[in-house]
């Protein structure tokens, strides 16, 4: 049989999802990480019933103003916070801050879950995770997705990773 390797499609970065789960936690494989005014891009993104209209074109215009900058971070990271039906914020992570766009840090203790399917399926990982985290005996503040990949490179790769994090108080 030969061997294969999968080949960046020149958008989104390969997936690894070994940095955001800890396999010591077992089946599970939840991660605690704690942020200490780690410094984001944030932007705004219309949406109808939690599909994204203009995430492309933020996206596009965010990573030119942060290249410009020389601000990328070492690891391809954007946060989605669902704040409705009709839009989100969107957080990217950046080393430093980067002139034109809106910044924004995030402090706090996040657990964080690799789950792997369509995109429809996030209400049900969003359940999960509340379930998970009230097991543990900790309050819930926030749960942010972090889309991996666009949906033509999750095709391309032949999976579709979303990461969660769980803020907790």
């Amino acid at each position: 049989m030969e061997n294969q390797t999968t080949k960046s499609t020149g958008c989104c970065e390969l997936f690894n999802p070994e940095p955001w789960q800890d396999p010591s936690t077992g089946s599970g494989q939840v991660k605690e990480i704690v942020w200490e005014n780690k410094v984001f891009v944030k932007d705004h993104v219309m949406s109808f019933l939690h599909i994204p209209l203009n995430m492309g074109k933020k996206i596009v215009k965010n990573m030119g103003l942060i290249e410009k900058a020389g601000a990328k971070a070492p690891y391809q990271l954007m946060l989605t916070d669902e704040k409705s039906p009709w839009g989100a914020d969107i957080y990217i992570d950046v080393s430093k801050e980067v002139p034109g766009a809106q910044m924004a840090t995030i402090s706090g203790t996040f657990l964080t879950k690799v789950f792997e399917g369509p995109y429809k399926d996030a209400g049900k990982w969003a359940i999960e995770m509340q379930k998970y985290v009230k097991n543990q005996g900790k309050e819930l503040k926030k749960i942010y997705f972090s889309y991996t990949t666009c949906p033509k490179c999750a095709k391309v790769y032949g999976k579709n990773y979303v990461i969660l994090f769980a803020q907790i108080k």
